[in-house]
């Protein structure tokens, strides 16, 4: 298929992507940095992570939390609506996959080194989220398509949301 101008054509391929990722069959490899990173020193808590046996990208989210030293529990669930509603995740802030760590929920394609962060200061926090699923965050690497900036929020006990960590590709 050929396009007129470059705009259609890239247009066209981060649809594309956008519209694969969570689908993916076979994982894309992890980026160079976040495979180079050495497996942290300190002793991390086991990570509980629900998620829906059918999403693509969750698996390869786990395996960055490996990769970065934490020891995961990975549940395949039913019914994600019904865990994101017992973990207090509003619908504006959802992605495709919860976790739990340390007391605290976290919401999506978060990096480990923000979760390590959580739980090295401790904030009085219900957790962090990363809603939607950015593209070039940790298990949402494609291939031939440009990482995005993105924004971890931390959420108060009452909903309320603060900038956490700003991530630029």
């Amino acid at each position: 298929m050929r396009y007129r101008t470059p705009l259609l054509r890239g247009a066209s391929i981060a649809l594309l992507a956008v519209a694969s990722a969570c689908t993916q069959a076979i994982p894309s490899p992890v980026s160079t940095a976040v495979a180079a990173s050495p497996p942290p020193a300190e002793t991390l808590p086991r990570i509980t992570v629900h998620r829906d046996a059918y999403c693509g990208c969750c698996h390869l989210w786990v395996e960055h939390l490996r990769k970065e030293g934490f020891e995961v529990d990975d549940r395949v669930e039913d019914d994600m609506g019904r865990v994101k509603q017992r973990l207090g995740i509003a619908p504006a802030h959802a992605s495709c996959h919860t976790a739990e760590v340390g007391g605290y929920v976290v919401e999506g394609h978060v990096p480990a080194s923000d979760i390590r962060r959580l739980l090295r200061e401790r904030p009085r926090l219900h957790g962090l989220v990363l809603p939607g699923m950015p593209m070039g965050s940790p298990g949402m690497e494609v291939e031939g398509v440009d990482a995005e900036a993105y924004t971890v929020l931390a959420v108060g006990h009452d909903g309320t949301t603060s900038t956490y960590a700003r991530h630029r590709p």
